[in-house]
């Protein structure tokens, strides 16, 4: 039997590495996405794009939003519209908990990767606030001397 890892029903499609940059994450969650046939469609050829995804909500209900799936090649009139509004799939404790801190200053919702899992779209989201520029050139700093003293330790050996 294969392993959950190997599962060809398991594959990254996107992930959003700029949201590691310029948000500290504090927690995430992993949420099904209420899509159209011809979307998944689309995003088993592997197209998709995070970059100015985010989440928000709309009453009690949490939505995404920015994110481009490109329609799909082979669709007809029942194609859809790449940038429109998806529901997000959670429980509804973590609803209530992701809405009491996006009241609090400072923090949002983002998406960081949209993947499959056991064959289901899956989106991991991010609670996050935003990164200052300092911090971002600190944390540029700390990773490029990090990489420096590996390839010291490396060139020693």
């Amino acid at each position: 039997m294969a392993k959950a890892k190997d599962d060809p029903r398991n594959k990254v499609i996107a992930s959003n590495r700029k949201a590691r940059h310029d948000y500290h994450i504090e927690d995430t969650f992993e949420a099904g996405v209420a899509l159209m046939g011809t979307e998944v469609k689309s995003l088993r050829e592997g197209r998709a794009s995070l970059v100015d995804g985010f989440c928000v909500f709309y009453g009690d209900e949490l939505y995404l939003e920015g994110v481009h799936i490109p329609e799909y090649v082979q669709g007809t009139w029942t194609n859809h519209t790449p940038r429109r509004r998806r529901k997000l799939l959670l429980h509804r404790a973590e609803l209530d908990k992701l809405a009491a801190k996006t009241k609090e200053s400072g923090r949002t919702i983002v998406p960081l990767k949209l993947y499959f899992k056991e064959g289901r779209v899956k989106v991991e989201i991010a609670l996050a606030t935003g990164k200052k520029m300092y911090d971002k050139r600190h944390a540029l700093r700390e990773r490029q001397d990090q990489r420096e003293a590996e390839r010291a330790i490396f060139r020693r050996r």
